[in-house]
């Protein structure tokens, strides 16, 4: 897992070409241009999901990891915060891999941090993660995520 701002991206652009394409579509992003939902960047190799919503509370988090792509999580506006742990600490499987949907759910768990406007985080498919809450009180929220096929 990867936390930064987007103002740093740069020294993560080795990690994959993928990734790289990633934050060269995002520091070129303009917002009023993408739709809602899916985003063409290179094919099914790397696309983009406009998502606009009010976080929610802790208790309805979903926990979740994938296995065919690499999440590149960007805010735009607002703060939420994200739910982490490392795949080697995992809560059990609450719905095994559905790999039409490229995601397996997970049992609760307790770790995770902030993410305010600017800032980015890369989800790798050993990491187990819940988007969307709420850090404090319910706030909307502007968020891209970059979906990069892993290899």
């Amino acid at each position: 897992m990867i936390l930064d701002h987007l103002s740093r991206a740069a020294r993560y652009r080795a990690v994959s070409p993928g990734i790289a394409k990633a934050f060269d579509f995002l520091r070129t992003l303009d917002v009023a241009k993408l739709v809602d939902g899916r985003n063409a960047i290179d094919g099914d190799r790397a696309f983009a999901m406009l998502n606009r919503y009010r976080t929610k509370p802790p208790a309805e988090a979903v926990w979740e990891s994938h296995r065919k792509y690499i999440d590149v999580q960007y805010v735009v506006s607002g703060e939420e915060w994200m739910g982490y742990v490392p795949l080697d600490r995992a809560p059990a499987v609450k719905t095994p891999y559905d790999e039409s949907r490229d995601v397996i759910f997970y049992e609760p768990a307790r770790d995770g941090f902030v993410m305010t406007a600017g800032q980015f985080t890369v989800f790798f498919p050993e990491d187990i993660h819940a988007p969307g809450l709420m850090a404090g009180s319910a706030a909307e929220v502007v968020k891209i995520v970059v979906k990069v096929a892993v290899g």
